[in-house]
């Protein structure tokens, strides 16, 4: 990231934070349209340019000091804050709830001049969806609920569709569902498109990103491909894990789903969201992705509604690196946890 990126934000006063807004606030959803099989087939990645072009974006973007702290607590309103363990507890969920509402000490924010800020959401099972919508209740932050067999998508399709319809009435804003790797990988994009269709109607007014799992898909052409179907069929955000994957969120496939996110725009003016999940854990990694977001799509997608991390450790981390600029110290990380 070079000092260009910081034009626009170059002090946290100057920092449009959109805390809690649905994509539907601001911006239409994206209705989806027709599959278009010629579309899908023709498209085409050059992977050994993608992996430059990935490999060049750590080395050669910095942002020191006052822009760094800036670019530091918008990430932080981006973060879905995220618990999917099978031990989780109302407790626990209770208190990750807690951390979103504040999730920067308020001291750290007085030193940067900045008011109140919140994460963009919570994350969690469905059976923790109603301890996070009444621990959240009057924030305006929403609660995202991950759906449809998290993380195989194996379980009947029928149960798929009724566990989205199960989270919205427990009030879930967002539905984080997972496609069937399988329509992928034996290139069966009709029944891909009908599954996303499928999840889109059972959302309702619930937002709904729709998680690749790109780590199983074979090779990037896959991963562009079963990001234009899915966007076809209406999904207002492409994710790219769940997390449970041995290969999660990368730069390259970053890239890959970004471009089709602006392909998808230049054919038909709808902006879809894009949510990198899984193994961002660094804030010198979020500053690496939100360079990468403000080069390829542009400042409007640096906001809530278009953009998210999925991830849990990630806030600790931005947390100490904040505390560091106000105090010139590191804290301890048990200083930072999250539940």
């Amino acid at each position: 990231m070079s000092s260009t990126p910081t034009d626009t934000t170059t002090t946290g006063q100057q920092i449009d934070l959109h805390r809690g807004h649905l994509p539907d606030t601001v911006l239409p959803r994206n209705p989806g349209l027709p599959l278009d099989l010629d579309w899908v087939r023709s498209a085409a990645v050059n992977t050994s340019a993608v992996e430059r072009r990935a490999a060049s974006l750590p080395g050669r973007r910095s942002v020191k000091k006052d822009h760094q702290a800036a670019w530091l607590l918008k990430a932080v309103t981006l973060i879905d804050l995220t618990t999917l363990a099978g031990d989780d507890t109302a407790g626990r969920v209770r208190r990750l709830c807690a951390k979103a509402r504040q999730p920067v000490a308020p001291e750290v924010l007085a030193a940067l001049g900045m008011g109140p800020v919140t994460t963009g959401a919570v994350c969690v099972y469905h059976d923790m969806v109603h301890v996070a919508v009444e621990a959240l209740e009057g924030s305006g932050i929403p609660v995202a609920a991950v759906s449809t067999g998290f993380p195989a998508g194996l379980s009947p399709f029928h149960l798929r569709v009724a566990e989205i319809e199960e989270s919205v009435a427990a009030g879930a804003a967002e539905i984080d569902i997972v496609i069937s790797r399988r329509h992928v990988l034996t290139g069966n994009w009709q029944a891909l498109y009908d599954e996303m269709r499928a999840f889109r109607a059972a959302c309702g007014d619930a937002h709904v990103k729709a998680i690749l799992a790109t780590g199983e898909l074979g090779d990037l052409g896959n991963v562009a491909r079963a990001s234009l179907v899915c966007m076809m069929a209406g999904a207002d955000f492409i994710k790219t894990s769940t997390g449970k994957e041995s290969v999660n969120a990368t730069l390259p496939v970053s890239l890959v789903m970004i471009r089709a996110i602006r392909d998808y725009e230049a054919a038909t003016g709808v902006k879809v969201g894009y949510k990198p999940a899984g193994g961002i854990s660094k804030a010198k990694d979020a500053l690496v992705y939100l360079s990468l977001i403000k080069e390829e799509l542009g400042d409007r997608w640096l906001q809530p509604d278009l953009f998210r991390f999925g991830a849990s450790s990630l806030l600790g981390d931005i947390e100490r690196q904040l505390e560091h600029h106000v105090t010139g110290a590191y804290s301890a990380t048990h200083r930072h946890a999250l539940g």
